[in-house]
């Protein structure tokens, strides 16, 4: 009889334990399914993998490709992975977004952008754009491959630049570490005469005016980091074109060839680009005369020939010439009643006057001084002497006479007397008297 109680005894416990374990059981894992946003919204996480890279191959960790593998029962299943990297309270991410069914991988690679400890963490996001779960991943050191923002300006010109020398200005910029993470910055440019774009990478110095010029080149990208370069640069006003001018002809006469010839000082200056300026006696001689002149065609007479030289940059220098060109040897009369006179030495032929004719022109000139000194000296008698002005007012010993009158000396040096209604006199030392002020 006790058998039979103990044996019903233990198969109530053993079906009041069967009971417990089928109420706990529901339980147990309605807490672990809350526990995993991941299986809630269809997604198991198979395997996470980090591996450290050295994309550079300088020894030096800069790279962490992040590999995970994931699997649904969905017929498929759109994620968005966020590999975040957080330095120095500053984060960049990394976005990838891809569908799958079944079981499939996704790797995403962080580059370093600094140097130093960088904590890196994995968010897995649904198509809504809500964050379903965030994966803690380790702290790395890392020394960033990409090249940090880097700034050069590059001059390209003579030592001594003066205006209209071939110049130019290389800005060498280089950053991927801001477009890399979306953090581009802003480039700023100074001290040109002129606007200077982003876009443009060589900058045309040529035609900037003459001057002292700081041009200063200057980065920020959205992460901080910063870059800037300076350029002293002196441009010299170009002077004058130097030359001169070669007669061939000069005192020859009019039947004979005649060149006036520029000869520039400096033959490495291309003249070729100047304007040149010829001018008789002020007059321009012609648009297109170029380096040589022809003056055979002038009359016979003294020309004044000049060249006026302008440069591209507008400054200009005058040479000029005294041409001589005597009457040819074989001229017609009406010729040689319109051109000078011109001397054939012993063979020049001349005029015989006479000796009674010197005799009469010599006499008549007698008469007429005579005439003339006999005039003058009665007008002389009777003619005033010319009004000199006031006389010298000085004493015996050469000093000013102030006629008892107040007297002072200002800084200049110059002496002054005071009438008694106010007026002033200044005292002329030259004129030696005293002038009304």
């Amino acid at each position: 009889m006790s058998n039979h109680k103990v044996s019903i005894s233990l198969i109530f416990i053993i079906i009041f334990a069967s009971f417990a374990t089928v109420m706990i059981t529901p339980n147990v894992q309605a807490e672990e399914s809350e526990q995993d946003p991941l299986a809630e919204a269809g997604v198991s996480l198979v395997a996470l993998r980090n591996d450290t890279l050295d994309t550079n191959q300088d020894g030096d960790t800069d790279a962490i490709r992040v590999v995970i593998v994931v699997s649904t029962d969905k017929e498929s299943m759109n994620l968005e992975l966020r590999l975040i990297g957080e330095h120095k309270d500053k984060e960049v991410m990394e976005v990838l977004q891809f569908s799958f069914s079944g079981q499939s991988n996704a790797s995403l690679v962080y580059d370093a952008w600094a140097s130093g400890e960088h904590e890196l963490r994995l968010q897995i996001v649904d198509q809504d754009g809500i964050i379903i779960s965030t994966l803690e991943l380790p702290t790395y050191v890392l020394k960033p491959a990409l090249k940090t923002p880097r700034i050069m300006l590059a001059l390209n010109a003579p030592q001594n630049i003066e205006t209209g020398d071939e110049c130019t200005i290389s800005r060498i910029f280089a950053d991927e570490t801001g477009p890399r993470y979306g953090a581009s910055g802003v480039r700023t440019f100074s001290g040109a005469p002129f606007t200077v774009l982003d876009a443009q990478e060589s900058i045309d110095c040529s035609h900037w005016p003459a001057g002292d010029y700081i041009l200063k080149e200057a980065y920020r990208n959205d992460l901080g980091q910063t870059a800037e370069d300076w350029l002293n640069l002196t441009i010299h006003n170009r002077p004058a074109p130097v030359f001169t001018l070669s007669v061939a002809g000069n005192g020859n006469s009019t039947d004979t060839t005649c060149t006036i010839t520029m000869v520039k000082s400096d033959e490495t200056i291309d003249f070729s680009q100047f304007q040149k300026i010829w001018r008789i006696q002020g007059a321009e001689a012609g648009p297109e005369v170029g380096d040589q002149f022809d003056c055979t065609s002038l009359p016979a007479g003294v020309h004044l020939i000049s060249l006026e030289v302008i440069n591209n940059e507008l400054i200009s220098a005058i040479e000029a010439v005294n041409l001589v060109r005597l009457p040819g040897g074989e001229l017609t009369d009406e010729e040689k009643s319109s051109v000078p006179s011109r001397s054939y030495g012993e063979d020049t032929e001349t005029e015989s006057v006479g000796w009674i004719s010197i005799g009469v022109l010599g006499l008549v000139i007698t008469l007429l001084s005579y005439l003339i000194l006999v005039r003058v000296k009665d007008d002389d008698e009777q003619l005033p002497m010319r009004d000199l002005g006031p006389a010298p007012m000085i004493l015996s010993d050469g000093s000013p006479d102030t006629e008892g009158l107040p007297t002072t000396t200002d800084d200049d040096g110059i002496l002054w007397r005071q009438h008694p209604d106010g007026n002033h006199d200044w005292w002329d030392t030259e004129l030696r008297i005293w002038v009304r002020w």
